[in-house]
């Protein structure tokens, strides 16, 4: 049966129409996009061959849509689907892709006329767009009829054919290896959305960039097989990484074998690794439901060594050279920066500025110049520099010039001095919350006063930290440690380098109250590392609160038990006597 059906037109219309597609492969992809959100399982693109009549054909097996839908709905033009049934679809909750409401006329940029075949509960209905009558119409294309033919199917029928004739002369034809590559960076990952292009699945080689295959038989695991390819593209590929498969089976998420986790290893890299490796030998290694692999098997330790040099290799062959050529270009603008830094800058210079490289490798030389001319501004501001300059100057002058000089050089001190006094008080402030947090531990507690000594007292430098006994006095005393216990470690020694005393620090968790056993810990210590130093250590034992046992044990000299809220009172109480001494002067 005919009936004559109009388009419906939102009010956004005039603004979307207005866009257009980079590529024909990127319309196209936009009605694949309209098969996922259909919640189909399978899609089968066929294009022509190049200066042919035939047409390009999109067919899944998707909900389809009754005549009613495609009334009230298809042809709702501009009309967007998630204001209507939200961001996910209904049967497998996916997330949806179609965002305006007109990716379904995507077609109509590489044909004239595009046909819609829809299957849905026992009803195929057929309509036909022609593109021509739509610009004739210009402003009223509701006005443009539109004949749709509704027939009976079998209930179990369901799905959408699109089918766009008379193609654009005026365009180059669809390429099937382009369109391949464009759809497996979105869909190349999904288990239960199958894309064939002119019959062919997706593939790994539908990348852009070389494909490499590696194969080698690891003892005690057998045959192993890793293909993959390193994409030159620009676009990142959605869930990237080496996937493992056993026994044909995909087992958890792709993954980079420790790769995410190195230092030295650009993370935008990572991005451009898309592959798969086959370890049937690990079949006794992966979990019950087969989700994932269990965490301490030896056996996918051997395959992590094996893989990831070649995966650094072939990284490197790909964007390695990209990399080196860029830092020579920069290099070259900022040689005489360079040359200008103090030598002992100049070293530290250089490496921040391979590290740059390396972190934005994929960005264009403008976005990356600004990044390292910013860190080389800092590595050049000495704020002491013109004023020593000034000094030098005026010591060859006469004495009025000289004495301006150094007032200059005492207003610079004063000044410095002022910002650091605030910025101090404002690190006390955060290590009064730490403290204040009843989880912190007390690891957390070292990593932050460790190099802020000033809280505890200016006499002292740091000499070791969070060492085993033996290592403290083998690397640092140069004598043998010979105690009951070398497991055992204070949490931080430390050294005056003019009198020659040493200070032992023994940190307890913020919420911890010191007891007797703290204290004999703390004073056992002494008496170990005594043994090889001539000169006193004084002990400083640092916790929460003091417990009222361990008072009375106070029978060796040196030993002082204080509190975060001591320590932090006497700082604040440091900081400000000096702070209104600088006001003063």
């Amino acid at each position: 049966m005919t009936k004559a059906a109009h388009f419906q037109v939102d009010s956004r219309l005039a603004s979307l129409l207005g866009e257009t597609y980079s590529s024909t492969e990127d319309a196209l992809k936009e009605l694949v996009d309209n098969a996922w959100d259909a919640d189909a399982t399978e899609v089968s693109i066929t294009l022509p061959a190049p200066n042919t009549s035939d047409p390009i054909v999109i067919m899944d097996n998707g909900t389809g849509m009754t005549e009613r839908e495609v009334r009230a709905e298809y042809l709702f033009v501009a009309n967007d689907r998630r204001s209507r049934k939200g961001d996910r679809t209904s049967g497998k909750n996916r997330l949806v892709k179609g965002r305006k409401g007109i990716g379904k006329f995507a077609g109509l940029m590489a044909a004239e006329l595009m046909s819609l075949q829809t299957n849905a509960r026992g009803n195929t209905t057929t309509i036909t767009i022609d593109k021509k009558k739509l610009i004739e119409a210009g402003k009223d294309i509701e006005r443009v009829p539109i004949d749709v033919i509704s027939t009976p199917c079998n209930a179990d029928l369901c799905g959408t054919v699109i089918t766009l004739s008379h193609l654009n002369q005026a365009l180059n034809f669809p390429m099937p290896e382009k369109f391949r590559e464009l759809l497996i960076h979105d869909y190349g990952r999904e288990t239960d959305f199958a894309i064939r292009v002119n019959k062919k699945p997706l593939d790994i080689e539908d990348l852009s960039g070389p494909t490499i295959t590696h194969e080698v038989t690891l003892p005690g695991i057998g045959p192993v097989k890793l293909r993959f390819t390193v994409s030159d593209g620009r676009k990142q590929i959605k869930r990237s990484g080496i996937v493992v498969r056993v026994a044909g089976k995909s087992i958890g998420k792709p993954r980079f074998f420790g790769l995410d986790k190195s230092d030295d290893f650009p993370a935008k890299l990572l991005g451009k690794i898309y592959g798969e490796i086959e370890v049937d030998g690990l079949a006794n290694d992966i979990t019950a439901d087969w989700a994932a692999i269990v965490d301490n098997s030896k056996g996918f330790d051997v395959v992590k060594e094996w893989v990831v040099p070649h995966l650094r290799a072939e990284v490197k062959k790909v964007y390695g050279q990209e990399i080196h050529l860029a830092q020579a270009r920069l290099k070259q603008k900022i040689q005489k920066r360079l040359e200008a830094l103090p030598e002992y800058k100049r070293e530290f210079a250089d490496r921040a500025i391979k590290r740059i490289l390396q972190k934005f490798y994929n960005e264009s030389e403008d976005r990356v110049e600004p990044i390292v001319s910013v860190v080389l501004d800092a590595m050049e501001r000495d704020e002491y520099r013109a004023v020593l300059e000034n000094i030098d100057e005026a010591s060859h002058t006469d004495v009025a010039h000289l004495a301006a000089a150094l007032e200059e050089f005492g207003l610079l001190e004063t000044a410095i001095m002022s910002r650091q006094l605030s910025q101090r008080l404002n690190f006390l402030d955060y290590v009064d919350a730490l403290i204040a947090d009843p989880a912190t531990l007390e690891n957390q507690v070292h990593k932050a006063v460790e190099n802020s000594l000033w809280m505890i007292g200016t006499e002292y430098s740091l000499m070791s930290s969070n060492k085993t006994l033996r290592r403290v006095v083998d690397e640092y005393l140069g004598q043998k440690y010979k105690g009951s216990d070398p497991s055992d470690r204070p949490d931080l020694l430390l050294v005056n380098n003019v009198l020659s005393r040493h200070l032992l620090i023994e940190f307890k968790r913020p919420s911890h109250e010191i007891g007797l056993n703290d204290y004999q810990q703390a004073t056992k210590y002494r008496h170990e590392i005594s043994a090889h130093i001539s000169s006193q250590i004084d002990v400083l034992i640092i916790g929460g609160t003091k417990g009222a046992t361990v008072s009375a044990q106070y029978k060796e000299p040196g030993v002082e038990i204080v509190t975060y809220n001591d320590i932090l009172s006497g700082a604040r109480k440091q900081l400000d006597w000096l702070i209104q001494e600088l006001k003063r002067s």
